[in-house]
C-alpha cells in the first residue's frame, strides 16, 4: 500500500509550461498523464499526490479531474489575494474538488526570500488552514529562513517540507540545511517530504551513498510518522527512473521497523493528506 505523495502531470496543448524550455529539461519535455504514471509505477504504488507546477488555477482544476492513481491534489491559489477563500471555494466546488488536500505556492522561485512573511501571504495561509488543507513548503536555501519563521508564526497551519528543503547535495551542503531541518523538525505543525533529492545531486552523479547522510538526518530528525515518501515524477526522469528512485527510498529504508518503513512509505501520507 504504497502512496506517492509527489508527483506531477502536465499537458504542454492546456496549460502553458514555458519552464520546460529552459536547457537541461529535454528529458520532460513532453506530456505526461495518468497512464504514463500507471506505467512508471508498475503496480507497485497505489495511491498519489498531484502536486501543481504552474501558479494557474486552470492547472489545479486539471488535476482535480484527473483519474486513479491520484486520490489527493495540491493545488495553487493566489495566497496574496483577498478573495483567496473565494477561489477556494470555486476549486472545490469543480469536477473532483474533493480531492483537494492542499495548496503550493514556487516559493523558491520569488525574487524576495521573505515573500512568506508578507501579512497578506500570512492571511492566505491561515485561510488555508482553515480550510482543513495543507501547505507544501517549496523552498531553497534563500528562503528557509523565513519558511521557518513563518512555520513557527502559524502554529495552527500544518507544513509539509517538499523535497527535504532542497539541499546542495552536489555541493556538498550539509551544516546550514541540517541546521534548518533540526528546527523545522522541532515544530509540531512541520513534516517533510524525503523526495527529489536525486536532482539535487549534480554535477556529481546520484548515489545511494551520496543521499543516505540527508534522508538519514531527515529521518532521525522528524521520526517516520512525520516523514513522507515522494517520486517527484516526471522531473526525477533527469536522473532517475521512477523504479530506481522507489528503489532508492525502500533501501535506504533498511534497518527501519516494519512500522516506520510502513509510515514513509504510505502511512504518513495518508494522514497529513486525508487519503
Amino acid at each position: 500500500m504504497i502512496v506517492d505523495a509527489h508527483h506531477h502531470l502536465w499537458d504542454r496543448t492546456r496549460d502553458d509550461h514555458g519552464w520546460l524550455d529552459a536547457p537541461g529539461l529535454e528529458a520532460i519535455r513532453r506530456d505526461f498523464g495518468t497512464d504514463d504514471l500507471a506505467a512508471a509505477a508498475a503496480g507497485a504504488v497505489t495511491t498519489t499526490v498531484a502536486v501543481q507546477a504552474l501558479h494557474s488555477s486552470a492547472e489545479t482544476h486539471s488535476l482535480l479531474a484527473a483519474a486513479r492513481p491520484v486520490a489527493g491534489v495540491v493545488g495553487w491559489v493566489d495566497l496574496a489575494s483577498s478573495r483567496c477563500d473565494e477561489r477556494l471555494s470555486a476549486l472545490v466546488a469543480g469536477p473532483g474538488g474533493e480531492k483537494l488536500r492542499g495548496i503550493r505556492h514556487l516559493v523558491q522561485d520569488e525574487p524576495d526570500p521573505q515573500w512568506l512573511l508578507r501579512p497578506r501571504v500570512a492571511r492566505g495561509l491561515r485561510t488555508v488552514a482553515d480550510r482543513g488543507l495543507v501547505f507544501d513548503l517549496l523552498v531553497r536555501r534563500p528562503q528557509r529562513s523565513a519558511g521557518l519563521e513563518s512555520a513557527r508564526s502559524l502554529p495552527d497551519v500544518p507544513f509539509v517540507i517538499d523535497h527535504a528543503g532542497k539541499p546542495d547535495i552536489g555541493a556538498g551542503e550539509w551544516d546550514a540545511w541540517a541546521a534548518w531541518i533540526d528546527a523545522m523538525a522541532a515544530l509540531p505543525n512541520v513534516t517533510c517530504k524525503l523526495s527529489g533529492l536525486v536532482t539535487e545531486c549534480p554535477p556529481r552523479r546520484w548515489s545511494r551513498a551520496l543521499i543516505a547522510p540527508y534522508a538519514r538526518h531527515v529521518l532521525d530528525t522528524f521520526g517516520a510518522d512525520r516523514v513522507l515518501f515522494g517520486s517527484d515524477w516526471p522531473v526525477c526522469l533527469l536522473q532517475a527512473s521512477y523504479a530506481q528512485v522507489l528503489e532508492l527510498t525502500v533501501d535506504l529504508l533498511d534497518g527501519a521497523s516494519p512500522t516506520e518503513r510502513d509510515a514513509v512509505l504510505g502511512g504518513t501520507a495518508r494522514r497529513v493528506y486525508r487519503l
